[in-house]
């Protein structure tokens, strides 16, 4: 009884749920064949953006049907707060050389671009083969830099989204879905 009392708090912060869990599942197959026919026959590293691509993460990686090497990277712009500071800080570095190697990005949503702009192109002065981008989510109208994001799960409205992930002062991450989180929450 405790657990169904809590989560029906943490459901109480959601103003809406914009991508169900079905949805995800279903896309994150979409992306794994795309990935497969794109990369086939090429040695290819999963680099995942901690701490909100961990869902995706683990689901694309599962869906792949064939051999991927993974690391991880954690990246800061935010801190606890909901808009990018803009200043991009590496908390955890790779921990293989990329040199030579065919690298995807798997990141949670792509909002201003920014952060991932940069990310691309400091994996690109190692030595990448290639570096293209993952995205579960992005928000087109929220760009404020033009970043090629090869693979993306669902475009979706500037609000300020949790679940799947992506958390609010690391709340959040568990939810299955992408909701919307009530402004009483943040404002």
């Amino acid at each position: 009884m405790r657990g169904t009392v809590e989560l029906s708090v943490v459901h109480s912060d959601i103003e809406k749920m914009i991508v169900t869990e079905d949805e995800l599942k279903v896309r994150v197959a979409e992306l794994a064949r795309a990935i497969e026919s794109d990369y086939d026959g090429r040695d290819l590293l999963l680099v995942g953006v901690l701490k909100g691509a961990i869902m995706a993460m683990a689901d694309l990686s599962r869906a792949l049907q064939r051999h991927i090497d993974m690391d991880w990277m954690a990246v800061s712009s935010y801190g606890s707060g909901t808009k990018s500071s803009g200043v991009v800080r590496i908390l955890k570095d790779l921990d293989r050389d990329i040199t030579g190697r065919d690298v995807l990005i798997v990141e949670d949503i792509v909002d201003s671009g920014l952060t991932l702009s940069w990310l691309k192109s400091n994996l690109e002065s190692r030595g990448a083969k290639s570096v293209e981008i993952l995205a579960i989510l992005r928000k087109p109208e929220a760009a404020k830099v033009d970043v090629n994001v090869k693979y993306v799960g669902f475009n979706i409205p500037t609000d300020f989204v949790v679940g799947y992930g992506l958390d609010f002062d690391e709340k959040y991450r568990n939810l299955p879905f992408v909701g919307v989180l009530a402004k009483h929450m943040y404002a």
